[in-house]
């Protein structure tokens, strides 16, 4: 079986991302080991199983310069619950923003949010 087990995701501070994706995205913290160099190897993930999150904190100004605009302004990241309506009063209660109103579109019920970092993220209950 091949499968994709992290995305690496580019962040400004360790403390603060865990902070965002637990608590407000409601992720669990999976990983969260110091390394010799200074660094941190965290992993967070949406459920019990999947795909997760490498949250790397950025080192130089290149890297920065990609924090909350790794995608170049389009959706990057699908988060799919199955219950949107929970998800989404959970989420916005939380602090989080949502760009658009909740819709539906053939394939299920979406709206686009940001995270911390202004990256772009689709909540997403899948038709089905």
């Amino acid at each position: 079986m091949r499968r994709i087990a992290l995305v690496t995701l580019v962040v400004d501070d360790y403390d603060e991302a865990i902070r965002h994706y637990t608590e407000a995205l409601g992720f669990r913290l999976v990983e969260d080991t110091p390394r010799p160099d200074g660094s941190r190897w965290v992993v967070v993930q949406p459920g019990d199983a999947g795909t997760g999150l490498l949250l790397a904190r950025a080192k130089g100004d290149q890297q920065r310069t990609r924090i909350g605009d790794q995608t170049g302004g389009r959706v990057g990241f699908f988060l799919h619950t199955d219950d949107f309506t929970r998800d989404h009063a959970r989420m916005l209660a939380a602090g989080v923003t949502f760009l658009e109103e909740p819709r539906r579109e053939p394939y299920g019920s979406v709206a686009v949010f940001q995270d911390l970092y202004g990256n772009r993220w689709d909540l997403l209950q899948p038709v089905g």
